[in-house]
């Protein structure tokens, strides 16, 4: 008989067993065991459904809501004023992070996650049935904003914790190519909502466009959210999942606990990545918003175009993978943030050199894009105390989102229209400025402590 000490998640016990029960029972330990790349399958359907969204109500805010909600203001005026609503939701993101960590700690992981989700669907399935100002008048604006603020809340609540922990368990030669798999979502869920609409907008009236043919894609994202939210739950609730989970410290703790304890980690995070998610709107929904207002080219074929971008910006997330791999993670978003910031010089150049021009910024903007934006989640995550990764990590993204992309569209639409393309120029230098700022403060503290 051998006496054996067994530890998990939640209790430690002394167990007497005979050597055949322990090798059975070592084997079935074996087989329990989760390799990062099924982490990774849960990140990915993950991001690419909450993307797939997210696009879907960006490229309607351009498309279709100044004429079905703000009819009463001239086209740039309401692209303007729906671009403000399209803020909300990164407004909303903290607090639903805060409010649906408290869901969890109350009521576990599971009911949370399946809230969120839920809260998400009907969000998005809400603003499909909404009707048009000529219909409802001031009250459709304002049920479209509770509806935007709705996705907002959700998608801070929908966090799962799984991209911390498949950077946790990432082989360490390997984290940059982990890292890099969940924000393969961003091109993946760009290529289907801009294909939707680039075939709508080439196959329906635009009359019957902006009466029906602009839901249906938002009926789609309510559909791949029920799949996504099985797809998630199958895995978060396993025994598996939970005990990798516990054992990484990877619980919600009190914000304000985790904004005095570690507020540092948190603007270092929030902004080490700026300069990523500044160009992120200005090569995506700003320039289709620039090209419908001001210029003579069909829209849907500038909507291929920025699907062929984002096809680049897949292959550019791959290779900032085995770049991040060799150089460095940090190493890799300062260089991307320097390129970003000399492509930044050329917006007007390119912008107003037509046809031409404007497909080399798309396809130079999207491949600079992937390389930085592969990198850019949680890129000083590590630094958080264990206890507080998981809020933390949350809340990182959450900020990042914020101060770097929340108004993009409206900064850069707002500048272009009233002041000249080079204005915009310099609120993506200003990005990629405070990115290398924050990359070296970042190392400097390191080296301090």
């Amino acid at each position: 008989m051998t006496s054996i000490h067994i530890h998990n998640s939640e209790r430690s016990a002394d167990f007497t067993l005979d050597s055949s029960s322990s090798n059975v029972r070592d084997t079935k330990a074996n087989h329990s065991q989760i390799a990062p790349s099924e982490i990774a399958i849960g990140v990915v359907i993950g991001r690419a459904s909450e993307y797939f969204d997210f696009f879907v109500y960006a490229m309607a805010s351009v498309l279709v809501f100044p004429s079905v909600f703000f009819p009463f203001e001239s086209r740039l005026e309401g692209t303007l004023f729906a671009f403000v609503i399209f803020s909300f939701a990164f407004l909303a993101r903290p607090f639903g992070t805060i409010a649906f960590m408290a869901i969890q700690r109350r009521f576990g992981r599971e009911v949370k996650l399946t809230a969120a989700l839920f809260m998400l669907g009907i969000s998005t399935a809400g603003i499909a049935f909404l009707p048009a100002y000529e219909h409802l008048g001031f009250a459709s604006i304002v049920l479209l904003s509770l509806l935007r603020i709705g996705q907002g809340i959700a998608v801070g609540g929908s966090w799962d914790g799984l991209p911390s922990l498949l950077a946790l368990n990432a082989p360490q030669n390997k984290r940059g190519w982990y890292a890099m798999l969940g924000q393969l979502g961003a091109p993946v869920g760009f290529m289907i909502a801009g294909g939707l609409f680039a075939y709508m907008l080439s196959n329906l009236t635009t009359e019957d466009f902006l009466d029906w043919g602009w839901r249906y894609p938002f009926y789609v994202a309510f559909a791949i959210n029920v799949v996504a939210l099985f797809a998630r739950l199958r895995l978060v609730s396993t025994k598996e999942y939970a005990r990798l989970l516990d054992e990484r410290e990877l619980e919600p703790t009190n914000a304000v606990e985790m904004t005095r304890s570690q507020g540092r980690n948190l603007i270092i995070g929030a902004l080490a990545a700026l300069a990523s998610y500044a160009l992120f709107h200005l090569v995506t929904v700003f320039p289709l918003s620039w090209i419908s207002l001001y210029s003579l080219r069909s829209t849907s074929d500038f909507l291929v175009v920025q699907v062929i971008g984002a096809g680049l910006m897949a292959l550019g997330v791959i290779a900032s993978g085995l770049i991040a791999d060799r150089l460095g993670r940090r190493t890799t978003l300062g260089g991307c943030a320097i390129l970003i910031a000399v492509l930044s010089g050329f917006i007007p150049t390119l912008m107003n050199g037509g046809d031409m021009g404007q497909n080399i910024f798309i396809w130079v903007g999207f491949s600079l894009l992937g390389l930085s934006y592969g990198q850019a989640a949680g890129a000083v995550t590590s630094n958080f105390l264990p206890k507080y990764r998981y809020t933390g990590a949350a809340l990182t993204s959450d900020l990042s989102w914020l101060v770097g992309a929340g108004f993009a569209p409206l900064v850069a639409l707002g500048l272009s229209a009233h002041f000249g393309m080079a204005y915009v120029s310099f609120y993506l230098l200003s990005g990629a400025a405070c990115s290398l700022a924050a990359l070296s403060l970042n190392r400097a503290l390191e080296i301090r402590d």
